[in-house]
């Protein structure tokens, strides 16, 4: 019963998210929030140091599509291996779905990408050999992509571990690393604050539900710890 309690409650806050990701998605197609975005972008720039540049360049390597790809992949097979197969198969058919969504947005959702004057990475991945080159940058497909993992382990390591300390502490590395993540986009000018928020809701709301199956994790080979 309790279990049932905890998937219905991941899964009312994936649907909750995506619903907001769609009605978001419809208010940036309209063109609402361009000064909004501008001003948080030059803000951030003026407020963070150039010595973040390549951290958080390094991140824009780490969400690129190819080790988001086989990190996937990974996830897949280890899943796999361990017969967990619910948990596989969610993975295998949702973070491709979550990715088509992104780059569908990419292509109708009118948001032009921030100028070139702006971007303060200090390498051009923008070439990478599996970038899908769309007109427009809504949603971030690193946020996306981070997010949905982030999400997963979030709702598979809190009902796998036992020890409430541990609980918090993997959650907090995982919320931190989104966090930069989050930052980086917007500071780097390699997408806009609403791009962000989009790949944060549609990343976060896929990976909620691929996590789901970890709630009927077998209690004896739980994390205790």
């Amino acid at each position: 019963m309790f279990k049932q309690k905890r998937v219905i409650i991941s899964l009312t806050v994936a649907v909750a998210l995506f619903a907001f990701f769609v009605s978001f998605s419809k208010l940036v197609n309209r063109d609402l929030f361009p000064q909004i975005d501008f001003d948080i972008t030059v803000k951030l720039q003026d407020k963070l140091p150039h010595l973040v540049d390549f951290p958080f360049t390094i991140l824009s390597l780490l969400g690129n599509p190819e080790p988001t790809v086989i990190f996937w992949f990974l996830m897949v097979l280890f899943f796999a291996v361990r017969r967990r197969w619910i948990v596989s198969i969610g993975l295998l058919g949702l973070f491709p779905l979550s990715l088509f969504i992104e780059i569908y947005g990419k292509t109708f959702v009118y948001h032009p990408a921030p100028p070139q004057f702006m971007y303060r990475g200090l390498f051009d991945f923008s070439l990478s050999k599996y970038y899908v080159h769309t007109e427009f940058s809504y949603p971030s497909g690193h946020v996306t992509r981070i997010s949905f993992f982030v999400a997963f382990f979030v709702v598979y390591l809190l009902h796998t571990i036992k020890n409430p300390i541990k609980k918090v502490v993997s959650a907090g590395i995982l919320m931190l690393f989104l966090i930069l993540m989050l930052v980086s986009r917007v500071y780097l000018a390699e997408h806009w604050t609403t791009d962000v928020i989009g790949g944060l809701l549609l990343g976060s709301s896929f990976g909620i539900v691929a996590g789901v199956p970890a709630l009927f994790r077998n209690s004896r080979t739980e994390i205790t710890t």
